[in-house]
């Protein structure tokens, strides 16, 4: 089980995940949007409640490689006040 940052029905922030010769492309989308992933994304990102994203695949397009990038980029997601909380200032 891993924990995902949201923010609405989409995702925080642009985010890039790799694994093995692959690597994937998340960006967060509008209200409505939809999902817009590959065959093989798309599961991975419904699964974790995500309603409204844009993805794009680089490198092999390698089913359980795509599976686990997306999994990759999801799990390096950091919401606004973790990061100010990391990085020990205040905006």
């Amino acid at each position: 089980m891993v924990k995902v940052m949201l923010k609405g029905g989409t995702i925080p922030h642009e985010v890039t995940g790799k694994f093995g010769a692959s690597s994937i492309r998340l960006v967060p989308a509008r209200p409505g949007t939809g999902i817009k992933a590959g065959r093989y994304v798309r599961p991975v990102l419904e699964l974790v409640g995500i309603k409204d994203i844009l993805t794009k695949a680089y490198g092999s397009t390698n089913k359980k490689n795509l599976s686990k990038a997306a999994l990759a980029a999801l799990q390096s997601l950091r919401s606004r006040e973790l990061i100010i909380e990391n990085r020990g200032i205040e905006l």
